[in-house]
C-alpha cells in the first residue's frame, strides 16, 4: 500500500499500521497513540538518506522500508530533528507556517510510524 501525504512531501509505500498507542518491535510509533510535533524525534540510527532532485530516499537497514520525501523543506527538517527540542521546532525552523504545521505533522507522524524517525532521549539532543 502508497501512503502519498503531498502537502508533507511524504510517500511511504510500505506503512504497516501497528496497533494505536503502542510501539511495534521495530519501535515505531504509531501516530494515534505516540506522534506529537511537541516531542523530541530524530532520525533512526539505521536510516540513511539519500538527496534526491525531488527531494531524498530513506532506506531503513533494519526493517528494509523505503519512504520518499518528495520535498526539500520536509528533507530539511527530517535532517535537523536531533538538533531541536521538538518536531514542531524543527518545522519552525525550515519556515513551515502554521497554516502547513497540520500537513507535515501527518507526514512525520507517516515517518514515526514506519520507524524512519523514533523519540529521542533529552540527554540525546544534537545526536541525530
Amino acid at each position: 500500500m502508497s501512503t502519498d501525504l503531498a502537502g508533507a512531501g511524504v510517500v511511504n509505500p510500505a506503512v504497516e499500521g501497528s496497533s494505536a498507542g503502542r510501539a511495534d518491535p521495530a519501535g515505531a510509533v504509531s501516530p494515534a497513540g505516540g506522534f506529537g510535533l511537541d516531542r523530541p524525534w530524530r532520525l533512526d540510527e539505521r536510516v540513511a538518506i539519500r538527496p534526491e532532485p525531488f527531494g531524498a530516499l530513506l532506506y531503513h537497514f533494519g526493517t528494509r522500508r523505503l519512504s520518499f520525501l518528495k520535498n526539500a523543506t520536509m528533507l530539511a527538517v527530517v535532517r535537523s530533528l536531533g538538533e531541536h527540542p521538538s518536531a514542531r521546532a524543527a518545522c519552525a525552523a525550515a519556515g513551515i507556517q502554521p497554516a502547513r504545521m497540520a500537513a507535515y505533522e501527518r507526514g512525520l507522524a507517516t515517518l514515526a510510524e514506519s520507524g524512519m524517525i523514533t523519540l529521542r532521549m533529552s540527554s540525546q539532543r544534537g545526536a541525530a
